[in-house]
């Protein structure tokens, strides 16, 4: 990440720092929610195993990075560009420590669904649309923040309205197919509750993107439509 140089080099190294490591959990955040999407279709253990360990470590990735932040405000007092860039920090770990939660409940699901012996799943290639768009949203948020770019970030945002409608499909779908076939209740719920956890995950990257442009312009994005 380009930030403008402060008269203190230890400062523009304790920011840099902490932008890079927020640049790291990302990664490891990315990687975590691919390998639970995998395990959708594999039901593999151990990958499933893999994404909750995960888990544990982007957790403690969050404290660490949160630590940081607080020790920069306290020692530091950051004004105007520099607040808004730890601020920005702060909001944005949490947000994919929240995408680290919902991948660990996709490969929950995933654990149970494998037991079922289903070789096709309902709405099967929406979730699978849905979800690569969701990793793409998930990639450019994190280089939006790297680049300091809001145009980026804007197209981020404009992306979670196409989530929102298919997820409202894909509750649709599952509710004609559980009408079909009410034996198909838990499967058809399981699906639901994957749909909602990858919603969910594009909802945490928009939110991303908007902490970009309000690191940028110092100011609010959370309506796109309106930018």
């Amino acid at each position: 990440m380009k930030y403008p140089a402060h008269t203190s080099m230890q400062f523009d190294t304790e920011l840099m720092t902490v932008c890079n490591d927020v640049l790291n959990m990302s990664a490891i955040v990315e990687n975590q929610f691919r390998v639970a999407l995998s395990t959708l279709m594999t039901g593999d253990a151990a990958a499933i195993q893999q994404v909750l360990d995960e888990g544990q470590r982007v957790n403690a990735m969050e404290i660490e990075i949160d630590e940081r932040c607080t020790h920069i405000l306290v020692q530091r007092q950051p004004t105007a560009n520099d607040l808004r860039l730890v601020s920005a920090i702060i909001k944005t770990i949490n947000d994919l420590e929240r995408i680290g939660d919902e991948s660990e409940n996709i490969a929950r699901q995933s654990k149970i669904l494998a037991t079922k012996c289903h070789t096709s799943l309902p709405c099967c290639h929406q979730i699978k649309y849905m979800a690569e768009v969701t990793v793409g949203m998930l990639e450019a948020a994190t280089k939006a923040f790297d680049a300091l770019d809001s145009e980026a970030a804007r197209k981020v945002g404009h992306k979670d309205t196409l989530i929102d409608d298919e997820f409202r499909s894909i509750l649709r779908h599952l509710v004609a197919y559980m009408m079909e076939d009410s034996s198909e209740l838990e499967i058809t719920l399981q699906i639901a509750f994957i749909a909602r956890a990858i919603e969910r995950i594009a909802e945490h990257a928009k939110h991303i993107s908007e902490y970009v442009i309000y690191m940028i312009e110092g100011r609010e994005s959370r309506n796109f439509s309106n930018i």
